[in-house]
């Protein structure tokens, strides 16, 4: 039977293959606060800025491509039961090969109503539908007549798959967080629902703000720390 391995990654993983991360510069995210894009007040206030934004991010897509630890992390399924626990809403880890990964703050490939997939519903999401590259425009309405919006988890809103992912790290034999600084909540506090004695790898080029007895830092980027880390496996 294969050991239970937890990976939760961040924007990290992705930095390398080109897509930004707002955390690591000014507060600004492609020259636009955070908050006017990436919280429910900001889609609120402006709808038509985000759309455009998340358009934006969704046409970069397809011209982004996994890297290297994207791919060491799929290939890890070889010898272990991998669950993924992202934060980023790429689908880079899919691409590479990951086959179950929970995405905690959305998908930038899909879209929804904006009156469903909340608390009302319990988050279900039968009306959420996969769109690839296309763009989405004011007007562009479901087809029970909301507007579409992005199926992103935006600040402000609740996070609704933190409980698989509490699930996920509390039965893993081993932990391995790549690419996040531990810093944006729930998903900061995981790594404190892994069993007493798990082993916790953290592979971050920067300090990382976690003191516990359990953890390895592996310091380097994220395609060289899981070259590290797969030597520290075996």
């Amino acid at each position: 039977m294969k050991k239970k391995l937890a990976v939760l990654t961040g924007a990290g993983v992705s930095a390398e293959s080109g897509i930004s991360t707002f955390r690591d510069s000014d507060g600004l995210w492609e020259q636009h606060k955070v908050e006017d894009v990436a919280s429910i007040e900001g889609w609120y206030r402006n709808p038509a800025l985000v759309l455009d934004f998340y358009n934006a991010r969704r046409a970069q897509l397809p011209t982004v491509r996994p890297n290297a630890a994207h791919l060491a992390i799929a290939s890890l399924e070889d010898e272990y039961d991998v669950t993924v626990v992202t934060q980023n809403v790429d689908n880079l880890h899919e691409r590479a090969g990951s086959t179950r990964v929970i995405h905690l703050h959305g998908e930038l490939t899909k879209v929804r109503p904006e009156n469903c997939c909340n608390e009302m519903d319990g988050f279900s999401e039968e009306t959420v539908f996969d769109i690839g590259a296309e763009a989405v425009h004011i007007g562009d309405l479901a087809p029970n007549g909301a507007q579409l919006r992005p199926h992103i988890v935006w600040f402000g809103e609740a996070v609704p798959k933190i409980e698989a992912a509490i699930d996920a790290v509390e039965a893993a034999d081993i932990l391995l967080i790549v690419g996040t600084s531990l810093q944006v909540y729930p998903a900061a506090g995981l790594y404190a629902y892994a069993k007493a004695g798990t082993p916790i790898y953290i592979i971050d080029p920067k300090d990382v703000p976690v003191r516990d007895g359990r953890i390895t830092h592996i310091k380097d980027v994220a395609t060289k720390g899981m070259e590290e880390f797969k030597k520290l496996l075996k």
